[in-house]
C-alpha cells in the first residue's frame, strides 16, 4: 500500500450509515460486503477483477450496458424451473409450490447422507443446513401465517429470523439452538402446510387483494398491509434462493466428508 494512504485495513463497519459517502482513490481489495443496500451507486474508473456478487440485481449498468436482463436470462436458462417461481395466477402459485416441494425433497435427501453434525456446520460463515430450514419456517410463518392467515404470533420457538434483525417482542431468535434434522423438518413441514393451506383456496381475485392491517408486535410490523401476491412471492423467493445456497454448501460439506 502506498505510504500516503490512510491505513484503515481490516476495518469493520457494522450497522453503519454511509449513504452519500464518497470514496476516491481507495483500495477495496479483499473487501467483504454483506446485507448492504447499494441503490444509485456510481463507480467510475474502477477495476473489478475476480469479484463475486450475489443478491438482487436490477438496473446494473456496466460500461453502458444494463447487464441485469442478461443475468436473469442466463439464470432462467440454467434453471428451467426458475421462471415458475414468478407466477401471476393462482394456478401458477400452486404449480410453483408443487415444484418447490419436489426440489426440496431432493435436497433434504442429499442432506440425510451427511453425518448429523455436518448439518450444523457453517460454510464460509453462512447458515448451516439446519439453520436454513429454521429460517424458511420463519419466512412462511411471517408472510403467510401472520400476514395472510391473521395469526399475530405464528412463530415456533425454533424459528430463525435473519441475523441482522433487531430483537422484537414475541419473535424468537435462538441462532445457537441445535435441533436434529427431524426436529427441524417437523417445524419446516408445519410451516409449509400453512402455505399449502392458503394456496389450496387461492383465487386470482384473492391475489389482487391486500391483507388486513397486522395486529400485535412482530414481523412484519404492526399495522402494515401488503398485496396478497407480494406475500406469496416473497415466500417463493426465499424458498428458491435458500435451496440453491443449501445445495452449494452441501457440496462443500460432501467434499469435507
Amino acid at each position: 500500500m502506498a505510504t500516503d494512504f490512510q491505513d484503515l485495513t481490516g476495518s469493520r463497519f457494522e450497522r453503519a450509515d454511509l449513504q452519500g459517502s464518497t470514496f476516491t482513490t481507495v483500495l477495496l481489495n479483499g473487501t467483504t460486503v454483506e446485507n448492504a443496500d447499494l441503490y444509485q451507486v456510481t463507480m467510475r474508473g474502477v477495476e473489478i477483477v475476480d469479484t463475486t456478487i450475489d443478491g438482487e440485481i436490477r438496473n446494473l449498468v456496466i460500461n453502458g450496458v444494463d447487464v441485469a436482463p442478461m443475468i436473469e436470462a442466463e439464470l432462467d436458462r440454467r434453471y428451467p424451473e426458475r421462471a415458475k417461481f414468478r407466477p401471476t395466477t393462482a394456478d401458477g402459485f400452486r404449480e410453483a409450490w408443487d415444484v418447490n416441494e419436489r426440489l426440496w425433497a431432493t435436497t433434504v435427501e442429499r442432506a440425510r447422507r451427511l453425518e448429523p453434525g455436518q448439518l450444523h456446520e457453517s460454510v464460509n460463515g453462512e447458515w448451516s443446513f439446519i439453520q436454513t430450514l429454521r429460517h424458511l419456517a420463519f419466512a412462511s410463518e411471517s408472510w403467510v401465517g401472520r400476514c395472510l392467515l391473521g395469526d399475530p404470533s405464528p412463530w415456533h420457538p425454533l424459528s430463525l429470523p435473519w441475523d441482522q434483525m433487531q430483537p422484537r417482542e414475541g419473535v424468537p431468535w435462538d441462532r445457537d439452538a441445535r435441533p436434529s434434522l427431524d426436529e427441524a423438518l417437523e417445524l419446516r413441514h408445519a410451516a409449509m402446510a400453512l402455505v399449502r393451506r392458503v394456496l389450496d383456496d387461492l383465487t386470482d381475485e384473492r391475489l389482487a387483494e391486500r391483507t388486513k392491517p397486522l395486529v400485535g408486535p412482530g414481523w412484519p410490523d404492526e399495522g402494515e398491509t401488503f398485496p396478497v401476491s407480494e406475500c406469496l412471492l416473497i415466500v417463493l423467493n426465499e424458498e428458491w434462493h435458500h435451496r440453491l445456497y443449501a445445495e452449494r454448501d452441501l457440496a462443500v460439506l460432501e467434499e469435507r466428508a
